[in-house]
């Protein structure tokens, strides 16, 4: 994209080689944005389960590359210049079985959007209170900068809103979680329901709570068994274990 993006990086207190997380923030947010705010104590997690994370800076992108503004191609940026720029300069594992991405809200999406297109780089995505179908919001945070506006190309809404990849969210171990008093809570019961009913297997967890930095803080924690889980299929040298 031709600019400087931030992008936080919290290394773990080990000399082995790690698995990485990549943590995306929502609307408004910044690469500071999850250690500053949404969960400070990502350090001493870090060490304690001897995982890498990886914040960057989605500006307002939903993670897309975007039809419209071609000055704005996060997913490229995500799964290809960053994995790359992170495994070349860190002492990661550099198998898909040792990373996984994770995010709340727009970041939450952007989570579920990159690993079911990228499968190949991602084994795990965890979606916190995620915004799942964007057509239901034509008006807010922006979408339309990424997509263009709604009535103009609602078929490219609704293939960009990661609901409607249900179908292709197999072989991945998935995460979704969100409160009962969120605004996204309708949606993402209904994200559970077509994949309970697609026979995807996931992990679902709604909980009292709203749209709130506390509910993201607990619901990494809630996720990172499932992640952790997934890293254990990885071996150093970068090939994946067979299942």
């Amino acid at each position: 994209m031709r600019k400087t993006i931030g992008v936080t990086v919290i290394v773990p207190a080990t000399a082995d080689v790690v698995p990485v997380v990549y943590l995306l923030h929502g609307y408004d947010g910044d690469h500071t944005t999850w250690l500053g705010r949404t969960k400070p104590s990502l350090p001493s997690v870090a060490d304690s389960l001897g995982v890498m994370f990886v914040c960057p800076d989605g500006g307002n992108s939903w993670y897309f590359d975007s039809p419209v503004d071609t000055s704005s191609c996060y997913e490229t940026f995500v799964t290809g210049e960053l994995v790359a720029y992170i495994d070349s300069t860190y002492r990661t594992l550099p198998c898909r079985e040792a990373r996984a991405v994770c995010g709340y809200s727009m970041g939450g999406h952007g989570a579920l959007w990159c690993a079911v297109r990228h499968k190949d780089v991602f084994a795990a995505a965890a979606c916190l209170s995620g915004g799942v179908d964007l057509t239901g919001y034509p008006d807010s945070w922006d979408i339309a900068k990424v997509l263009g506006r709604m009535d103009a190309n609602p078929r490219l809404w609704r293939q960009s809103s990661v609901i409607s990849l249900v179908g292709e969210m197999d072989g991945l171990a998935i995460v979704i979680d969100c409160g009962t008093e969120d605004f996204f809570h309708r949606d993402n019961l209904r994200l559970h329901q077509l994949l309970t009913r697609a026979g995807v297997e996931h992990t679902y967890y709604s909980f009292p709570g709203g749209h709130t930095h506390d509910y993201w803080d607990a619901a990494l924690d809630r996720a990172m068994p499932v992640i952790i889980e997934t890293f254990s299929h990885a071996v150093v040298g970068g090939a994946g274990r067979a299942e």
